[in-house]
């Protein structure tokens, strides 16, 4: 059974809005303990993410969010397989993807959601290559 990304997203997701500042989206992802925070609009439809490196630019805390978010966001729909928000952070060499349901933010998923998947398991190469024999003669 394959795993979906529904089923390993953070579905408790805490968004905000262009026009909070960025000290409040800061102090929103201290209070949640998170590293990413979607922003959307009035539908909920996904218009950008900020993650804590966005919150390393020396900008004012009173300034709007929108200033710092990254607005080409990556999104994945929630039914698809887990693989797809690998691939895609990898491509994009990002930790953090929105998970949208008919263009609406129903989840996020990072890095170490998927790194769950690995988690306590030991991989073992199959076939593994022997050592090889000197011939004699």
């Amino acid at each position: 059974m394959a795993v979906k990304i529904a089923d390993l997203m953070a579905k408790r997701v805490v968004t905000s809005t262009p026009h909070q500042t960025v000290g409040h989206v800061r102090d929103m992802m201290l209070r949640n303990k998170v590293h990413s925070i979607p922003i959307v609009g009035p539908e909920n439809e996904p218009l950008g993410i900020v993650t804590t490196t966005d919150l390393a630019r020396r900008v004012k805390d009173t300034s709007p969010v929108s200033r710092i978010m990254t607005r080409d966001i990556v999104v994945v729909p929630a039914y698809n397989d887990v693989s797809v928000a690998a691939r895609v952070m990898r491509k994009h060499k990002i930790h953090h993807v929105i998970v949208t349901h008919e263009k609406k933010v129903v989840g996020l998923i990072s890095s170490f959601d998927l790194l769950k998947l690995v988690e306590g398991k030991r991989f073992v190469i199959s076939n593994a290559p022997t050592p090889r024999r000197k011939r004699k003669g």
